[in-house]
């Protein structure tokens, strides 16, 4: 497979931020299982820093800024294809996530617990203690 930097280096790709206030909802799927890892927004700074550098970087809603996935945790998310819906405001990044873990949590993917009757079931193995990982 190319490396999505040199496959997307001169191709313009532009997508609808205007409908999402400047977001766009931006899916995480392993590329090889194609398990869902996570799901985040990007705005269009965002959309360029992956294009250029191949890892996925996403927009934080809460801390309102950039949010370089893996900066803190070292569990990067290298982009390895992007698909773009019929609308070009939604994405799909499939990735190879290094690290193991994609959710802040600790767990694979932040969709760990299952809704079971009317309680929400854990279902993941937890990878990492997030308390040592974040220094909380």
């Amino acid at each position: 497979m190319a490396d999505i930097c040199k496959y997307l280096g001169n191709i313009m790709v532009k997508l609808d931020f205007a409908k999402g206030d400047g977001l766009v909802p931006a899916i995480a799927q392993d590329w090889e299982t194609g398990e869902i890892l996570m799901l985040a927004y990007i705005n269009e700074e965002a959309w360029n820093e992956t294009l250029k550098t191949g890892n996925a970087t996403y927009w934080t809603r809460s801390r309102k800024k950039l949010w370089r996935k893996g900066e803190e945790s070292g569990n990067v998310q290298r982009v390895k294809e992007i698909f773009v819906d019929c609308d070009e405001d939604t994405v799909i990044f499939k990735v190879e996530q290094i690290g193991g873990a994609a959710c802040h949590e600790g767990f694979r993917t932040c969709f760990f617990r299952k809704v079971d009757g009317n309680v929400l079931k854990v279902i993941g193995e937890r990878i990492f203690n997030p308390d040592e990982v974040y220094n909380k």
